[in-house]
């Protein structure tokens, strides 16, 4: 994977990543950067972080500072060849995982070679020395439960992956072997620069690749961000200084060595087994005596700026950003200047920028936050999505930012506010919840790059002195003439075009007279206020001791129920609660979904301002709808949560509906639907998968002319029909009483006065593929893409154990042979995909180069081959693949919400025994290879579901979509209900039972 160049999150998960890939700019959000540390008294070091048995060369680095709710023993360690290593021994760990970060990035691609390092991380996937094969590494991963990726920042490649703890000793050789001595077979090489390419063309209209571009071509033209760093078949070619094999070679040898990697080992194997497979594995990597690059020129040399830019968007959004220069706030992280400032700008609650833009119908949203960094510079960025009317006004939104940043500067830098902060992060960080192993490897071999080694857990959250002088520099910075102000939208035509994504784009350098700051409105600016102090603190930090269990119903009345599940093993004093409101005409009705996606959405957007001090202190409140009603949602301390609920029902019960505000939310969910056919087109076939199989048929046409009949008067006449048949399913999970929940539950469900009970309310189909069918959804998309639908015959136990092993055994050779050995596209995949609880395995190929017709029959010569490997199947070749997925189902919770999300998805279903997983554990221990067999051959035989798209071929998508006749999918028996082996989710199933 390729990120932006410049754009280097300080905690970068593996999902995280995969965002930033899809082309979305990783703009910090006041969210993101609220301040999450505690007072250095507060920060205990690990016990045991130090190697006792370690060589001379061995450092004894400084004790790792964790939260004392981390149970995980830590060892730091530097090995002879001076990789520095960082052990991570967690007994509760299902998974093992590790991960290498490399020092260097796209910025040190050479200037005829633009994409040189991240086709270099493709290629040490294609083999080594003592594993030649190009699909060994990712087979073995697969085989034994195990995910990989990698991606290529500005400054940083970073390698990882996670595998069955009793699998790593193996794994590890393979993955260590990268950095030894990969192969770069030839054959492969010419093979991989065409994935590269396809990788660059299934991102050419993202939005925030042709954005971004353009934001580089206005700043320091000599800054090594300002080049082209995902490669295509253009750069990634022999040139007069050698052949393509050769510069990667030489760039391997120039930039890869053992003193500019830092290495992650995590998993349940003891602190002196993980030290002895890090020496035994990773010993041999060569140390070249390299040094990180620095990069000393500016991002703006004093004569770009001021500026402003206009870029063409191609979805129907609207942005405005002001991105001013500042030194990297990296240097000051215990003091954080730039997320304190981020912390005000970035407030919306009442008075803040954003409360005041949406009152007036200019903005939907505003984040703040650093963006570009390269170790020396910045860039803090304050992005402002903007409303249609809002683009019409841009010159009073600059006037109104800059007023508040004046407000922010007379009165805006106090200790208190500082303090605040930080007694906000102390609660955070104390009791901070684990990640994944393979999360966790990977950022902190990313954190090892730039901090301490005490400090890699805690620098992000750290707060610890309040330095004004420090906030005042930064804020001074923040001025008209230090500005490039980027607005981006669909209406722009430009003068100029982007080299490698071609949007067109306008660049005007500014005087400093032009740059001056406008006289602004003064009855916006008089409305403008910094906040208060936050009323919302949590004082109640106790962890209640509480037996373990399975959820229980604490309330059973025909319209209500109440499930509780105590739990005290999270070390966490927070509750997890859902409120299903559920009604059965939801289900029947366009019109009416499309009305409860606007009450849900008018809640949110209508509750936002007064209760973003309580989100800041740690209370979430959300509301979204689905198939059958819309939910709400409290995550949060458990002491303070009753005060929120209480607001977000007399909100939903008794509020009035400004038409204004209204109108901006149905706005919203327009442009929302409008660019659905600008989605990736991986995206917009799996979501045209599930809209064709789950729930109520409805076309883009339908919910747009559904959503243009709302107005104020027929939403609070929905809303009154909807209050009015209610049957309320609510489950609360987290460290409460029953009698505290028992409270709380009543509270809720007495405001709502549900009448209606759960039999009433159908369950969301699943609709049965009786005939092959083929659809075409429309895209904006340049590539062309296959998805083939294989659907189970019903919903029972057995069908989704043998499919799901099915798509275990099917994942690495459908990858291998349809990308890495006939280069169809960048993104191919066949894995297990159920539709709720009905299983079924989809197949997807997405390509530059090949039409829909060409990919399916090359999914069918494929499917042709794996059946010799399905008939002489055994089952010991079996048993790795089946031991993979009992291993994915037997996964523990890591945190608090997820043991919630697993409840709900359960309750959802109707599946009260809370159990489902044990059973499906059970299902799948029973497969054999005759199983497989049968199933494949049933598979085979049943009538598929194919979505295509080919640029310039019409959709017929909304007009078959309507035109379908299929019948429900057979249930399972009721006992069976609701056991599935993933959860539902908006992308995967698009709708969902809560």
């Amino acid at each position: 994977m390729s990120l932006p160049s410049g754009f280097r999150p300080l905690a970068l998960s593996t999902a995280i990543a995969a965002i930033v890939m899809s082309g979305l700019a990783p703009a910090i959000s006041h969210a993101d950067t609220r301040p999450t540390s505690a007072p250095a008294s507060s920060l205990a070091p690990a016990t045991n972080s130090a190697s006792s048995t370690a060589p001379a060369r061995a450092e004894q680095a400084s004790p790792v500072i964790k939260s004392e709710n981390d149970q995980r023993l830590y060892r730091s360690l530097t090995l002879d060849n001076g990789l520095k290593v960082l052990l991570v021994s967690d007994a509760k760990a299902d998974k093992a995982a590790a991960a290498v970060d490399v020092e260097v990035g796209s910025a040190q691609d050479p200037d005829d070679v633009p994409g040189l390092a991240h086709f270099l991380e493709h290629m040490l996937f294609l083999g080594t020395d003592r594993y030649p094969k190009p699909d060994a590494y990712q087979d073995f991963i697969t085989k034994h439960g195990g995910q990989h990726n990698a991606f290529t920042a500005s400054q940083d490649t970073n390698y990882f992956f996670d595998i069955d703890p009793d699998a790593f000793d193996e794994a590890l050789p393979r993955f260590a072997r990268f950095f030894v001595a990969p192969q770069f077979n030839a054959d492969y090489v010419d093979r991989e620069r065409h994935a590269v390419n396809s990788e660059y063309q299934a991102r050419l209209q993202d939005d925030g690749r042709r954005i971004y571009e353009a934001v580089e071509a206005a700043l320091n033209p000599q800054h090594p961000f300002n080049r082209f760093s995902v490669g295509s078949l253009e750069t990634l070619k022999d040139t007069e200084a050698g052949s393509l094999r050769q510069r990667l070679v030489d760039f391997y040898q120039a930039h890869y060595g053992a003193n500019v990697m830092r290495l992650s080992l995590v998993g349940p194997q003891s602190l002196e087994t993980l030290e002895q497979l890090a020496r035994d594995n990773f010993s041999d990597v060569p140390d070249r005596g390299l040094s990180r690059p620095e990069i000393t020129t500016p991002l703006a040399s004093g004569n770009e700026l001021p500026a402003r830019l206009e870029v063409k968007a191609l979805k129907q959004e609207r942005k405005l950003s002001f991105m001013f220069p500042i030194d990297d706030p990296i240097a000051h992280y215990r003091s954080q200047p730039v997320s304190y400032l981020a912390n005000l700008i970035g407030h919306e609650g009442e008075g803040s920028l954003l409360a005041v833009l949406k009152d007036k119908g200019w903005a939907d949203g505003l984040s703040a936050g650093g963006g570009l960094s390269d170790g020396e510079h910045a860039l803090l960025s304050v992005d402002i999505s903007l409303t249609p009317e809002g683009a019409q006004h841009q010159a009073e939104i600059r006037a109104a930012l800059f007023d508040y940043l004046a407000l922010i500067r007379d009165e805006g830098i106090n200790d208190w506010r500082y303090t605040e902060q930080a007694q906000l992060g102390e609660q955070s960080f104390r009791f901070q919840q684990r990640s994944s192993p393979v999360n966790l490897a990977s950022n902190l071999a990313m954190m090892m790059t730039r901090y301490p080694i005490e400090d890699v857990l805690a620098a992000p959250y750290l707060m610890q002195d309040f330095d004004p002088d420090l906030i005042k520099d930064t804020l001074a910075r923040l001025t008209p003439d230090n500005l490039l102000e980027v607005y981006s939208g669909p209406q722009v035509e430009g003068d100029q075009q982007g080299e490698w994504f071609k949007a067109p784009y306008t660049l005007t350098r500014l005087t400093a007279d032009a740059a001056a700051q406008p006289a602004g409105d003064e009855t916006l600016a008089s409305q403008l206020a910094l906040p208060s102090p936050n009323p919302y603190l949590a004082k109640d930090f106790r962890v209640l001791d509480l037996p373990e269990g399975k959820p229980s119903q604490l309330i059973d009345e025909p319209g209500a129920e109440l499930w509780y599940q105590g739990d005290a093993s999270f070390g966490v004093p927070k509750a997890e609660w859902r409120f299903g409101l559920l009604n059965p005409d939801v289900s029947r009705s366009v019109d009416d979904q499309a009305m409860s996606q606007v009450l849900a959405a008018w809640l949110n957007d209508s509750l936002n301002a007064r209760l973003y001090p309580a989100r800041l202190a740690g209370q979430d409140a959300l509301v979204y709808a689905h198939g059958r009603g819309i939910t709400l949602q409290f995550s949060g301390w458990r002491d303070g949560q009753q005060p929120e609920m209480r607001e977000v029902l007399d909100q939903l019960v008794n509020d009035e509906m400004a038409p204004a505000t209204l109108e901006r939310i149905t706005q919203r969910l327009r442009r929302s639907l409008q660019n659905r056919v600008q989605a990736p087109l991986y995206t917009r076939l799996g979501r045209s998968l599930s809209e064709t199989l789950v729930g109520l048929p409805s076309t883009a046409a339908q919910q747009l002319a559904a959503l243009d009949k709302i107005d104020a008067q027929s939403l609070d006449s929905f809303r009154k029909r909807f209050l009015a048949k209610l049957h309320v399913q609510a489950m609360v999970t987290g460290n409460l009483t029953a009698d505290q929940a028992r409270e709380t539950g009543q509270l809720v469900i007495n405001g709502l006065a549900p009448r209606i009970t759960r039999e009433a309310v159908p369950d969301l189909e699943v609709r049965q593929v009786t005939q092959h069918t083929l659809l075409r959804p429309d895209s904006t998309r340049g590539d062309a893409g296959a998805l083939r639908y294989l659907q189970g015959k019903d919903r029972t136990l057995q069908s989704q154990a043998r499919i799901a092993v099915l798509g275990q055994l099917l994942e690495a050779p459908f990858y291998s042979q349809l990308r890495t050995e006939e280069q169809l596209g960048y993104i191919v995949s066949a894995r297990y995909s159920p539709m709720l609880d009905a299983p079924g395995l989809s197949l997807l190929v997405q390509s530059p180069s090949k039409d829909s017709k060409t990919l399916f029959s090359r999914m069918d010569a494929f499917l042709t081959r794996f059946d010799s490997r399905v008939q002489s199947l055994d089952e010991a070749a079996l048993a790795s693949y089946r031991d993979a997925v009992v291993d994915s189902l037997t996964q523990k919770p890591r945190k608090l919400s997820e043991l919630a999300a697993r409840n709900w998805s359960e309750l959802s279903f109707g599946w009260t025994g809370f159990d489902r997983r044990q059973q499906l554990v059970a299902a799948v221990e029973q497969v054999s290879a005759q199983d497989i067999r049968a199933i494949w051959q049933q598979l085979n035989d049943s009538s598929a579901l194919e979505l295509a798209f080919d640029p310039g071929t019409p959709s017929d998508f909304d007009q078959r979509l309507t035109e379908l006749d299929l019948p429900p999918l057979p249930e399972a028996p009721r006992a069976e209900t609701g056991a599935t082996l993933a959860a539902p989710s908006a992308e995967a199933s698009g709708n969902a039972q809560h």
